[in-house]
């Protein structure tokens, strides 16, 4: 059997872009995000970055889980909040950016962050990660994990990396270790900044998560929104 030429050079093209191709498909889960009125975060506020931890390996699950999710969704109203936070930030540090670590999270994608921590008793876990019984604030779109970026794009030091399960990243905690050393004065501006433009802006912070903020109670959000599937 023989063949010519260009069938040859077409049949190599389609094996070389075929995972190209593939990439190019609507992903699933920002579709259905669509679908429930959420708006892509990059669309409406340009200053702010996005890296979805949960899209890479740089998490505490140390794999992908999020796949072709890879933008950040958030209800239109926390997107509105997002805004003005980014805009008190520029006018703290021109030329600084929000970077959102977290964004809208999917119900399923909820189980497998609850299913990686055995090791925590459920009164424990909830510190670190929501119960999908009960469901996160991200579950409705209303919450975001975030730091702040300088105008290279490079992250400022808070002290303890995103997902960091320990006392360290306890905004409730940050007093005693910046007394005791174990956080710099560096580090506490830092995070102050990052509290300073995100309460400024009607988000809410937690107790044992600098970067996490929601942007209603779970009780609002519940009331207003659907989960996100």
């Amino acid at each position: 059997m023989t063949y010519s030429f260009s069938f040859l050079l077409v049949f190599i093209l389609s094996l070389t872009l075929h995972p190209l191709i593939a990439q190019q498909k609507p992903c699933l889960f920002e579709e259905n995000m669509r679908r429930q009125g959420l708006v892509e975060v990059q669309s409406e506020i340009k200053q702010v970055l996005v890296q979805l931890k949960y899209a890479t390996i740089d998490n505490f699950m140390h794999q992908n889980v999020y796949g072709c999710l890879t933008k950040a969704f958030l209800q239109k109203e926390t997107v509105k909040k997002l805004a003005q936070a980014q805009s008190f930030l520029e006018k703290e540090k021109p030329g600084f950016h929000l970077l959102i670590y977290d964004a809208a999270r999917p119900l399923s994608k909820q189980w497998d962050l609850w299913n990686a921590l055995p090791q925590y008793p459920p009164n424990i876990r909830r510190n670190y990660v929501a119960s999908p019984q009960e469901h996160s604030i991200h579950n409705y779109g209303s919450a975001v994990d975030l730091t702040i970026a300088d105008e290279q794009g490079n992250a400022l030091d808070m002290g303890t990396p995103f997902d960091y399960f320990g006392k360290e990243a306890y905004p409730k905690a940050e007093k005693e270790l910046l007394a005791k050393g174990i956080l710099s004065k560096g580090v506490y501006q830092n995070r102050l900044l990052l509290r300073k433009v995100m309460q400024k802006a009607g988000f809410i912070p937690i107790e044992y998560e600098w970067w996490h903020f929601n942007a209603f109670s779970r009780a609002e959000a519940k009331k207003k929104f659907q989960v996100v599937q």
